[in-house]
């Protein structure tokens, strides 16, 4: 059993054999809009769009994580709400993530493209218009569909 084990190990060293990275998203929405941001310029996986959102830090829920996000990117303090949706988006060569999209129930402020290129209010019907980052588009067709 140890042999079979350490075999696997080796053919696939980072994404069988380690826990995947835990990455909250939120789900804003304002008069039938959802918020999405582009990623600037400088960044990995520049002007790509996204969901706000992050890593969970250790000793975080993902709530703490995702408000804690927002603050950081948006300027907003919020409400998290429910889990709307999660799964795994395994990345060659590198650690998998397991995605935590979660309804923004209300936040106060603004938002602002703090650390993004831009940001925008738009129709979940129109967000496969977009260059979503590859782990988001399970999740932007979802909506799409209005089943999220």
């Amino acid at each position: 059993m140890v042999e079979q084990l350490m075999a696997v190990k080796r053919a696939h060293p980072t994404s069988i054999m380690t826990r995947p990275t835990l990455v909250v998203a939120g789900v804003l929405r304002r008069d039938g809009k959802v918020l999405i941001g582009q990623r600037q310029v400088g960044d990995r996986h520049a002007l790509k769009w996204e969901f706000p959102g992050g890593k969970v830090e250790r000793r975080e829920s993902p709530a703490e994580a995702l408000r804690r996000e927002l603050r950081e990117e948006l300027g907003i303090e919020s409400v998290v709400g429910q889990e709307m949706a999660r799964y795994e988006h395994a990345r060659a060569r590198k650690t998998r993530l397991l995605l935590m999209f979660l309804r923004v129930e209300s936040f106060e402020g603004e938002p602002r493209a703090i650390a993004f290129e831009q940001i925008r209010w738009e129709d979940p019907a129109r967000l496969p218009e977009y260059d979503f980052l590859d782990g988001d588009l399970d999740f932007v067709k979802r909506l799409a569909k209005g089943g999220a």
